[in-house]
């Protein structure tokens, strides 16, 4: 049986009679980089905030490890290995680098915020820390204050402090979103090489990065996933050609 991580059963989500997803089927294999799409108003985030925990659904399942976590938390679910970004970028701007990515850490451990100004006396936090600003190339913007970074440096912050639970599911909502191409390119970059230690959902509508990245693609298209496959099998999909990829629309 193929080893998935987390998967749904017939997930559905309405808002007063408005369908946002529909009999949602999604499985997302352990260590692959698995991208879900589709036009403006197709329920990716709406699918991403039920399975991180944040929306209940309407009705189905989501599954994390064979286990069901439907109306398990949000807390719960982050400290038993699922964590998420935003479209939104989320980070502390008043906090340096390294205040954000302890603070990361101090949360994914259920630790008080208290401390987190006393970093640099906790000399395994602020390891931790240091690691993490390291991998995603921010070491020499440690001191820095997050509101300094660069829009594209922030978004790289940001994943930086889905890492810090060590979680083994990172949901990622369209991580390049107002990023210049330049910036997108190492994004894609440092994403790739996360490729096979963690297993993870892309909702992304930059398309270069999507089929650089996964490993397989879902379209979702008016709430239901109407194709899955390999980049090949999507590219030439005739249904995902007609009802995504043929669109000059802009889309996420």
């Amino acid at each position: 049986m193929t080893d998935f991580v987390l998967h749904t059963e017939n997930l559905c989500k309405n808002y007063a009679g408005l369908a946002a997803n529909t009999n949602l089927n999604l499985q997302l294999i352990k260590g692959e980089i698995h991208a879900l799409i589709g036009p403006n108003g197709a329920g990716k985030s709406t699918a991403i905030a039920q399975l991180s925990g944040e929306l209940p659904p309407s009705s189905g399942k989501i599954y994390f490890n064979s286990k069901e976590v439907t109306g398990t938390p949000v807390f719960d679910r982050a400290q038993m290995g699922i964590s998420r970004s935003f479209q939104v970028t989320s980070v502390f701007d008043e906090m340096t680098v390294l205040e954000n990515l302890a603070l990361a850490i101090q949360a994914h451990h259920g630790h008080s915020y208290f401390f987190w100004r006393n970093i640099n006396n906790n000399k395994e936090l602020n390891k931790q820390a240091c690691e993490l600003a390291q991998q995603f190339g921010l070491e020499q913007h440690h001191k820095l204050l997050a509101g300094a970074l660069a829009h594209g440096e922030k978004r790289q912050l940001e994943v930086a402090m889905t890492l810090a639970g060590d979680p083994q599911v990172l949901l990622l909502d369209e991580p390049m979103a107002g990023i210049g191409p330049g910036g997108s390119k190492e994004l894609t970059q440092l994403l790739d090489g996360l490729r096979g230690r963690y297993s993870i959902l892309l909702v992304e509508h930059d398309m270069d990065a999507v089929f650089a990245l996964a490993d397989r693609i879902s379209v979702l298209v008016y709430g239901e996933i109407i194709a899955t496959g390999t980049v090949d099998e999507i590219r030439n999909n005739e249904n995902v050609q007609k009802a995504y990829l043929g669109h000059t629309e802009s889309s996420c």
